[in-house]
C-alpha cells in the first residue's frame, strides 16, 4: 500500500465563515495565512490546497455564474511566502472561479490546479445566524478542455474535483480523447451540501471508488461533522488518500473546533499510523503522482519564468 498522502485545506471563510481560528486570505494577512499552511506541512501534510486572496460574488452574476474573484498578486504573496520556508505540493484551490481569471495563477508555478468536473451547485449554511455561502457555475466540456490543454502547458497537474458520478463520466470522457496525462489525481467530495451532494456514508464512498479508473489515485474529502474521521479511517483502511483541514471541518470532534489546522493534520496522521499507514512526504508523494521533478527543479523554473 502507498504511504499517505495528506492534504491540508486551511481556508473555512466561505464554508465555515463564523469560524474565527481561520480568517479570510486578505493582503493584510498573508504571512499569517502561509505559516498556516507551514504548521500543516510540519505535522504532516505533503499537499497545501491553497486558497490565496479572493472574493466570492453577493449574487447572480449576468453569465448565470456566482463564482469568486481572484487577486493573482495575493495569491502570489502567500505561495511565495510557503515556498521560502517549506517544500510543499502547491496546489492551487478555487475552482469555483472562471478559467479566464485563474489562467494567470498558472505563472506562479503551482504543482496542482483544481478543476471541477461537474457544476458547482454548493450552499454553505452551518450556522444558521449567517446566511447561506453558495457557488454556482456550469464547468462544460469545453472548459475542461482548455484545462486540459493549459495545465500541462505550464507543467501543472491537475487535482479532478468530483462531486458525483457525472464527474468521472467527464473524467472518462476527455481520457479518451486522449487530454489527460496518466496517472491522474481525484478528490472525491463527500457531504458537501448543494445539488452535487454525495451522502456521507460507507456505501456511498464505496460506490465511488468502484466507478473511478484503475489510472486514477484518489483522495477523499468529508465534511460531515459527526461522520468525517470515521469515514477518512475507512478510506486509509482501504488504500485511499485524504484531505483535512477547516474548509472541510474545524472540529476535532463534535463542538471542539480546532485552534489550528495543524491539529487536524495531526490527528489524521495518528490515525494512520495506528492503522499501520506510513505518511508520505512532498518527495514522496510526487514519486507516487509521477511528476519527473522535484521541487527545487521547480522554483528554478518558476524563477526563470
Amino acid at each position: 500500500m502507498d504511504k499517505l498522502i495528506i492534504t491540508a485545506a486551511c481556508d473555512s471563510s466561505v464554508s465555515y465563515p463564523s469560524n474565527a481560528n481561520c480568517p479570510a486570505p486578505t493582503r493584510e494577512n498573508t504571512e499569517m495565512i502561509a505559516q498556516e499552511y507551514i504548521r500543516c506541512a510540519d505535522a504532516g501534510a505533503s499537499i497545501s490546497h491553497l486558497h490565496g486572496v479572493r472574493k466570492l460574488e453577493t449574487a447572480i452574476q449576468v453569465d448565470g455564474r456566482k463564482l469568486s474573484r481572484i487577486d493573482v498578486d495575493g495569491w502570489a504573496e502567500i505561495t511565495d511566502r510557503i515556498r521560502a520556508e517549506r517544500d510543499t505540493i502547491i496546489q492551487f484551490g478555487i475552482a469555483g472561479a472562471r478559467f479566464e481569471d485563474r489562467v494567470p495563477l498558472l505563472d506562479l508555478g503551482p504543482e496542482m490546479m483544481s478543476v471541477a468536473f461537474n457544476a458547482h451547485d454548493e450552499h454553505f449554511q452551518p450556522d444558521p445566524e449567517y446566511p447561506p455561502n453558495c457557488i454556482y457555475s456550469l464547468h462544460t466540456l469545453d472548459e475542461l478542455r482548455d484545462y486540459a490543454v493549459a495545465l500541462p502547458e505550464r507543467d501543472v497537474k491537475p487535482e479532478i474535483e468530483v462531486f458525483h458520478s457525472g464527474a468521472i463520466w467527464n473524467l472518462r470522457k476527455l481520457h479518451s480523447e486522449e487530454l489527460l496525462v496518466e496517472p491522474l489525481w481525484a478528490t472525491l467530495f463527500i457531504d458537501w451540501e448543494g445539488g452535487s451532494w454525495t451522502p456521507p456514508t460507507e456505501a456511498a464512498i464505496i460506490y465511488m471508488t468502484d466507478l473511478l479508473p484503475e489510472f486514477v489515485n484518489y483522495n477523499v474529502s468529508v465534511m460531515s461533522t459527526t461522520t468525517q474521521w470515521k469515514l477518512l479511517s475507512m478510506v486509509i483502511g482501504l488504500g485511499g488518500h485524504v484531505r483535512v483541514g477547516a474548509e472541510d471541518n474545524p472540529f476535532l470532534s463534535p463542538g471542539e473546533l480546532a485552534d489550528s489546522n495543524a491539529r487536524l493534520v495531526a490527528k489524521i496522521v495518528r490515525i494512520a499510523e495506528g492503522l499501520g499507514r506510513e505518511i508520505a512526504t512532498p518527495t514522496e508523494a510526487r514519486r507516487s503522482l509521477a511528476w519527473a521533478r522535484d521541487e527545487k527543479d521547480r522554483r528554478l523554473r518558476v524563477s526563470a519564468g
